[in-house]
């Protein structure tokens, strides 16, 4: 039996969902993967065609053939370390249920980014005319979609310098039925302001010191470097918008950020010196500080 695949069956033993399940769990373990049984669900119902949730109703269903011949290709992907996102194509994003497709193309969305979701939908105001959102970097499309999502009024804009990144947001807006503009950027090179100038501005850029880009998961080496690589200290980019960022805001309009272990400190200095107010810093749920906001006066 090869040690990558799980076994087949002869003519006197089938394989169960529940042996297939905890076979594949045991050779995630063995790997040392961060989540084995979370990985071999994802991967099983997959191959199965079917709910993470519907594995447990089944756990007695002999499988047949193909279906293992499909479960043996997605374990073999996943023991290259290529995230379950990617060879799922899809990767569910905050509260509200967002199934957005995803692939090597875009960065995964992160948890950590729920955090910036739900800090920008508390602060966007409710007014008479249209409210003006811009995500800049906008990747899958996450920030933008969770937003429109959650508040329909709102018009919002999203830019990337990567047309490949851009094509897997529209692919996501359209899927979605969500209404979004997209325009390909840098950061804010080529972008026209609103008349009345945006009233928030968010942006997850990369924020990974290029010194530690080396050190990271296997995983991420599947990830575009164009999405993780900040530069020197991982900010190179975050000073970068919040210089130019004053000239597309509205009075009163709010930067937000998602940022690095470490870099909060530095990213307040930065908001600080361009001349923004009320800089105020989010915890994510390891008690990291994660997003930092300020208000352009």
């Amino acid at each position: 039996m090869p040690a990558d695949a799980p076994p087949r069956s002869s003519r006197d033993q089938l394989w169960t969902v529940s042996d297939l399940l905890q076979w594949t769990c045991d050779r995630f373990t063995r790997e040392r993967l961060d989540e084995p049984r979370a990985d071999a669900l994802h991967l099983l119902a997959q191959a199965l065609g079917c709910e993470r949730m519907q594995i447990y109703l089944r756990f007695d269903q002999p499988v047949d053939e193909p279906a293992r011949a499909t479960l043996r290709d997605l374990i073999r992907r996943r023991l290259t370390r290529e995230p379950v996102a990617y060879i799922a194509g899809r990767r569910g994003f905050h509260a509200l249920g967002l199934d957005l497709g995803v692939d090597r193309r875009v960065l995964i969305p992160r948890p950590e980014t729920e955090h910036l979701v739900d800090w920008l939908l508390e602060g966007l105001p409710f007014a008479p005319s249209p409210v003006q959102l811009l995500d800049v970097g906008t990747g899958s499309g996450a920030i933008a979609l969770a937003v429109k999502h959650a508040r329909r009024d709102v018009i919002v804009t999203a830019c990337d310098r990567s047309d490949d990144a851009l094509a897997v947001a529209h692919d996501n807006a359209v899927r979605l039925g969500l209404d979004l503009t997209l325009h390909r950027s840098d950061l804010l090179n080529d972008l026209q302001r609103p008349e009345f100038g945006w009233d928030a501005v968010a942006a997850n850029l990369p924020y990974i010191p290029t010194g530690d880009l080396g050190g990271l998961q296997p995983e991420v080496r599947f990830e575009p470097q164009l999405a993780l690589d900040g530069g020197p200290d991982g900010l190179d980019l975050v000073r970068r918008l919040v210089d130019t960022s004053p000239e597309v805001l509205a009075p009163g309009g709010r930067l937000i950020l998602e940022i690095g272990i470490g870099q909060a400190d530095a990213t307040r200095a930065v908001l600080a010196r361009r001349g923004f107010v009320e800089i105020a810093t989010r915890r994510d749920l390891a008690g990291i500080e994660r997003v930092v906001a300020g208000t352009w006066r």
